[in-house]
């Protein structure tokens, strides 16, 4: 890819993330779902870019999200935002480089999302001062399934489309 097309594509895949976490912020709480818990629509651009684009594009996009939320929606959501995205971007990074041809797109997206809601729950139990967040970490790593699972299968589903904008 030519470098100058390649910032395009980085560009373009930085404005999705913005939208798909400005709408996803602006959604109701998903039905039947613990408070506080997100699909993650942003990571399907961010595992897209580790498995077509690189590892060091896929960390400066989720950088950049982080500041994102923290200029939208303030330091402590910017920092969650940052320390569930650094954490989980290490994840998967890790399998990919594993297990590229090995592991399903689901699979690290639940671990992906498991690790963002591990580093979430570093950042709050750091910020509070104390551990007593731990009772929550099993709905956390349990939604992190579930919303891993999610956005696996959308990544999936969305393939073809992110390949030709890729292409263009």
């Amino acid at each position: 890819m030519l470098k100058t097309k390649k910032v395009a594509f980085l560009g373009m895949m930085l404005a999705l993330i913005f939208i798909l976490s400005a709408l996803e912020h602006m959604l109701p709480p998903l039905p039947l779902l613990p408070p506080n818990v997100r699909l993650g629509l942003a990571n399907i651009i961010t595992m897209y870019c580790v498995f077509f684009v690189g590892r060091a594009p896929a960390v400066t996009l989720n950088i950049l999200k982080a500041l994102f939320v923290f200029l939208t929606r303030g330091a402590v959501a910017g920092l969650l935002s940052l320390c569930g995205g650094m954490l989980s971007i290490c994840a998967v990074i890790l399998l990919v480089a594993l297990f590229r041809d090995k592991i399903s797109y689901a699979a690290v997206s639940v671990a992906g999302a498991c690790a963002h809601n591990l580093g979430q729950y570093a950042a709050v139990s750091a910020l509070l001062g104390s551990a007593y967040v731990i009772y929550y970490l099993p709905v956390m790593l349990a939604s992190g399934v579930l919303m891993g699972l999610a956005t696996g299968t959308l990544l999936k589903l969305t393939l073809p489309m992110l390949h030709r904008l890729r292409e263009r």
